[in-house]
This record gives C-alpha cells, sequence and structure tokens, in this order.
C-alpha cells in the first residue's frame, strides 16, 4: 500500500470528480454572495440538508441576455439583465456547470455557467406535465384537427384590442382580405384574470356560432408573459370549439398548449393572416386565369359547331333539289346525243339504202317488181320514222316523270333536313351554359371554381357563389336535404 500526498489525494479527488460530474444541473438558495474586485461572483447553494460551493467567472457572465440561457427562447421584450447582476441571498436559482475540486482549500465547489431564477424552471417543470397530461387526451391528435375554411368571411379575433398584434393582424388582413368581417372579442392576455377570459371568450363565439373561424393571438414575450395560453382551462376550450382556431401566439419560436391544441398553428399574428387570405393579386390572376379558360372553351365550341354546320351545308347542298336536277339535265343531255347520234346512224344507214335502191332503179325502172319494194321502202321509212318520233316522245315522258318523282323526293329529304337542322340549332342553343339564366334559372359553383351538380359537391358552412342573370351573389350554405333527410350547420 502507497502512502499519497495531500497534493496526490486531491489530484485523484479532482480527477474523479471533475469526470463523474463533467455537466450538472442543481437547484437551490442562493446564500454567501461576495462581488469581490475581480468580477467573479462567489456564493453557496444550499437546501434543507446539504451547502454546495460555487463560483461563477466573469468569463461566464453577461451584462444583458437576449434570450432564455435554458430554452433558447428570444425576449420579444428586448434584451434583459442578466441574473449575475440581480443574484440575490435567499434567491431561488437553478445552475449549470461542472464540478471541480479547489486544491488550496480542499473543497470541491460548482462552476457555473449558465443561471436561471428556478420560477420559470418551475414553469418549464409545470407546462411539460401539462403537455403530457393533453397528448394522452388525444388534444395533440392531427386527426381531429379540421380544415380551415378558404377565404372566411367572417372572422372573429380574441386577443387585447389594444397590442401590436392586432394592429398587424388587421393591417394584413386589409391588404389581403376580400372584404371579409372582423369582430374583436376583447380580453386580456396576461395575468391571473386571462384564462378564465379566454376561455370564456372561445365559448361565447361558438353559441354565437357567426363566425367562420376563430382566430387567438397574442405578441411576444417571455415564458411568464405567454403563460396564459398554458393554461388547461385555454386547452379544453379551444379542444372543444365547433368552429375552426387558429392560434398565432409570440414568435416562430413561442409555442403554447393553445398552438398545439389549435386546428392551424401560425407562427406570428401577422402569420395567421397570412394563411386566412391570399394575396389579392392571386384573384386577379386567378380571374385571369378563368377568363382565358372561357375564351378558350368558347372559341373551341364555336369552332366545332361552326365545323359542324359547314358539314351539314355540303350535304344539304349535295342533296338539294337544285343539284338533283343539275345532275338529271346533265344525264338528260347524255341521253339525248346519244339518241341523236343513233337516229344519225340509222337515217344514214337508211339513206345509203336508198340510194342503193335507186340506183337499181335506173337499172329496173321498168320492173313493175322495183316499183313495189320501192312502195315498201318508201312505207318503211315512214313507219320507221313514226317509230322514232313515238319512241322520243315516249322517252321525253319518262324523263318528265322521272324529273317530278325526284323533284318531289328532294323537296321531302330537304324538309326533313331542315327539320333536323332545326333541332341541331335548338340543341346547341339549349347547350348555352347563358341560356338558363335568361330564363330565370341560375347555377351556383364552390370557391374552387366547380360547379355544383349534387348535395354532395357542397357541405353545411361552404361558401358558394350564385351565377344569375345580371351578376353573381355569395353564400353560405345552412343546410344540406336530399329526400327525406337534413344536415343543418351545428
Amino acid at each position: 500500500m502507497s502512502i499519497l500526498t495531500v497534493r496526490q489525494l486531491t489530484a485523484q479527488i479532482k480527477d474523479a470528480v471533475e469526470s463523474g460530474f463533467p455537466y450538472v444541473w442543481v437547484r437551490g438558495e442562493v446564500t454567501n454572495v461576495s462581488r469581490p474586485s475581480s468580477g467573479h461572483i462567489y456564493f453557496s447553494l444550499k437546501d434543507e440538508n446539504a451547502l454546495l460551493q460555487a463560483v461563477w467567472f466573469k468569463g461566464s457572465q453577461k451584462e444583458r441576455e437576449t434570450f432564455d440561457p435554458l430554452t433558447g427562447e428570444v425576449f420579444e421584450d428586448g434584451p434583459r439583465t442578466s441574473l449575475a447582476g440581480t443574484l440575490r441571498n435567499g434567491q431561488q436559482i437553478i445552475c449549470a456547470g461542472r464540478l471541480t475540486v479547489y486544491a488550496p482549500r480542499g473543497g470541491y465547489q460548482l462552476v457555473v455557467e449558465l443561471a436561471q431564477d428556478s420560477g420559470e424552471g418551475q414553469l418549464h417543470l409545470a407546462l411539460e406535465a401539462l403537455k403530457r397530461k393533453l397528448a394522452e387526451k388525444g388534444y395533440f391528435s392531427l386527426e381531429r384537427k379540421r380544415p380551415i375554411p378558404e377565404h372566411p368571411h367572417r372572422v372573429a379575433v380574441i386577443t387585447a384590442p389594444s397590442g401590436a398584434a392586432i394592429r398587424d393582424f388587421l393591417r394584413l388582413s386589409g391588404e389581403r382580405g376580400t372584404g371579409c368581417e372582423i369582430r374583436i372579442h376583447p380580453v386580456p392576455v396576461q395575468g391571473d384574470d386571462a384564462p378564465p377570459r379566454i376561455a370564456e371568450a372561445l365559448d361565447d363565439e361558438n353559441r354565437r356560432g357567426w363566425a367562420d373561424v376563430l382566430v387567438l393571438i397574442r405578441g411576444g414575450g417571455s415564458l411568464q408573459d405567454l403563460w396564459a395560453f398554458n393554461d388547461e382551462r385555454v386547452a379544453d376550450a379551444v379542444y372543444r370549439s365547433r368552429i375552426p382556431v387558429v392560434a398565432g401566439i409570440g414568435h416562430e419560436v413561442d409555442t403554447s398548449i393553445a398552438d398545439m391544441v389549435a386546428d392551424l398553428r401560425a407562427a406570428t399574428p401577422s402569420h395567421a393572416a397570412l394563411l386566412l387570405w391570399p394575396e389579392r393579386q392571386w384573384y386577379a390572376q386567378l380571374v385571369d386565369d378563368l377568363e382565358a379558360n372561357l375564351l378558350e372553351a368558347a372559341e373551341r365550341r364555336l369552332s366545332q359547331a361552326d365545323q359542324r354546320l359547314d358539314t351539314l351545308g355540303r350535304a344539304l347542298a349535295w342533296l338539294s333539289p337544285e343539284r338533283g336536277l343539275a345532275r338529271l339535265e346533265e344525264r338528260f343531255g347524255t341521253l339525248a346525243r346519244r339518241l341523236d347520234f343513233a337516229l344519225e346512224q340509222k337515217l344514214e344507214r337508211t339513206d345509203a339504202r336508198l340510194r342503193f335502191l335507186e340506183a337499181g332503179m335506173s337499172r329496173y325502172a321498168e320492173s313493175r317488181v322495183l316499183d313495189t319494194r320501192l312502195e315498201q321502202t318508201a312505207a318503211l321509212t315512214r313507219r320507221l320514222r313514226q317509230a322514232q318520233a313515238l319512241r322520243l316522245e315516249q322517252i321525253g315522258g319518262r324523263l318528265d316523270t322521272a324529273s317530278s318523282r325526284l323533284e318531289e323526293r328532294f323537296a321531302r329529304q330537304f324538309e326533313g333536313l331542315e327539320r333536323q337542322l332545326e333541332r341541331h340549332d335548338l340543341r346547341l342553343r339549349g347547350l348555352d351554359p347563358e341560356g338558363p339564366l335568361e330564363r330565370g334559372y341560375a347555377y351556383a359553383f364552390t370557391a374552387d371554381g366547380h360547379f355544383v351538380r349534387s348535395i354532395r359537391d357542397v357541405q353545411p358552412g361552404a361558401s358558394l357563389t350564385v351565377k344569375i342573370r345580371d351578376g353573381e351573389a355569395d353564400t353560405r350554405v345552412t343546410a344540406v336535404r336530399a329526400t327525406g333527410e337534413s344536415h343543418d350547420i351545428p
């Protein structure tokens, strides 16, 4: 067994302590505060049964703090005096640092790196406990959160009426909203009276049923400043609200219980207005897009109608009596030319035969047989000419009869086509989307531009635009009814 010197033993104890406790959190009551000219702060932390020496070196101290050293929360009201400048005996604090051994006195001590008043530490513990409780009850479940209505027309804002939060919200809603109505429900947003008043305001707005959405907003601040929105009474009121709730409490780094229970969390009060209404330029672009789509659809419809009409016009022209008569005249001309040619050929052959007979007559002039043949030939020529004339007369009669029948047939077809064209014209007029409006009817479409064709297309509370002959009217569905049933807004 070796014998250690005091220095060796102290060094081993120092190594054991510093390696075993590299970073610790300690809560206790401040006592024996000492502030020498070096700027270091020496004090002790005590409880009922023990005492711990502590040192807060000047290099770890800050004159002003812009954020909570324990939570990282940025102070909304600006930098605050560090605890190093206000540390006093009897104060309850939480310290974070490392343990070390101070060899000259042979004792261990806490080297402080961070320090915070114990009051906020208790608030954080209470906040975490409430979060666990509400999470077990399903308050934070995403499945229960409801969608926020698009372009709400009636908004109830629950906040302090004179704070910067409501001014920013109203300014942005004026720049982005579309003529919506906003009602301010004034409540305190800080202090012991705030939680019950906020919960009561949420319940009042639900009883009235006026608003499309409830907005709960407050400007930034410390954890104590925002504590009213970490109250279980407020969380219960937000949870049981039948109207969707948008919460914008503090700054983006601030997350309250009310934010977590609300249907939609906004990073700031201004962000809440941005979430509720898009920019007006978006509306202008939407109108331009709809106008362009409507013009394109109208031009396409008219082009299709023109093509259809052109096709029907060509078909009608082809089947018209005038075109049929022209074709008959053309055919009649062809037949007449063929008949003339055949007659000319027949006559030429007859004349050739007559000339042959006449030439023979000079040789057999005295022959009675020749005279008889000549008479027979003349008679035959007369009969042939009479037959040809009768044949031409019969052909002409048949042509006249066929022409009359064809004219009657084409007249009936033309009347049928005219009736069919009238029916198509009536159908085209019936398909005109503006036609029913002129007869006193109206049609409705949703906020995203879809026509309402069935009760399944709308829900109670939905906003609709009704198109009538000389304009539009915005309305809201209070009930949806089918045969034998009714669904009203709760």
